[in-house]
């Protein structure tokens, strides 16, 4: 698994934290619809025609966005809709290259990479089940700004041709406001990047990083190296591991090699601050409320 350097050629094609009304900090935004056991289902498969008989048709039920449609809108979907399996490392889209499928995640983690003179330098921003890859289309580029590889774990998502989906927003302008207001949180949550890349300590900013991870990973431990670490923040690897260190006085992780263990969220939240919330709030708001 690389992290955010040299461009892989996998390709298929293809202030404070949010609190409650009763002021108490939330234990976890939850992006997957479903509620722990969510975290111990099996991995879906990419169906396959046996014995002359088609797949069944995806339900989308297992991407937030995808579930949270108007009943019409999802129906205009679903019959368009091809389940992948996703390894980690595997690039879906590729900067400057074109965009031919949009991708609703179900699993795994997509890392969001700026890319200058075909080194990936810094990421940006991450979704997973929340929402999908290949969003510009719908603003009218079909060149994708940015490389989006998948991190942390593997996965599986729902894909659909560009065209196929173009289509059906076409027919639908509550489907084209639903996946939009996807774009406007993704871009509030890329804006909270820059932002805290430019004002905030290392600790502060690895701290919003494990965050956006653990909203999205299968359980409290993330698969991630300090070499990965440290090319997301585009910092020094010393910086990280003291990042590391720090948040580990706080127990609020526990780093091992390879991997870091989320202990105390709460403690990560008052360290993230503000670089962690604004876009979380915003989906709630625009999508819907997370999983109690």
């Amino acid at each position: 698994m690389q992290g955010a350097g040299k461009r892989q050629s996998r390709s298929h094609g293809h202030g404070g934290p949010i609190r409650s009304p009763s002021g108490t900090l939330p234990p976890r935004f939850e992006f997957p619809l479903h509620p722990k056991p969510w975290n111990t289902l099996p991995m879906m498969v990419v169906p396959r025609e046996t014995d002359g008989m088609k797949p069944e048709c995806p339900t989308g039920e297992g991407n937030r966005l995808l579930a949270a449609l108007e009943p019409q809108d999802r129906a205009l979907l679903e019959p368009l809709l091809e389940r992948i399996s996703l390894e980690v490392g595997d690039t879906l889209l590729t900067a400057g290259g074109p965009i031919d499928h949009v991708y609703f995640l179900e699993g795994g983690i997509a890392a969001v990479l700026e890319v200058i003179d075909g080194e990936r330098l810094h990421a940006v921003g991450l979704l997973g089940s929340d929402g999908y890859v290949g969003w510009p289309v719908l603003l009218g580029d079909d060149r994708s700004p940015h490389d989006v590889v998948l991190r942390a774990e593997p996965g599986t998502a729902l894909r659909i041709p560009v065209d196929r989906l173009l289509e059906a927003v076409d027919k639908s302008e509550s489907l084209q406001a639903a996946l939009l207001r996807f774009v406007q949180v993704f871009l509030i949550q890329m804006g909270r990047t820059v932002v805290s890349a430019l004002s905030h300590p290392v600790e502060r900013r690895l701290a919003r990083w494990i965050l956006l991870y653990h909203d999205r990973v299968r359980g409290d431990e993330i698969a991630m190296t300090h070499e990965e670490f440290r090319l997301m923040l585009a910092v020094r690897r010393s910086s990280i591991t003291d990042a590391l260190h720090k948040l580990e006085e706080t127990l609020a992780i526990r780093s091992l090699r390879g991997r870091v263990i989320v202990r105390n969220r709460e403690k990560l939240l008052e360290m993230a601050a503000m670089t962690y919330g604004p876009a979380e709030e915003a989906y709630t708001r625009l999508v819907g409320p997370p999983v109690a």
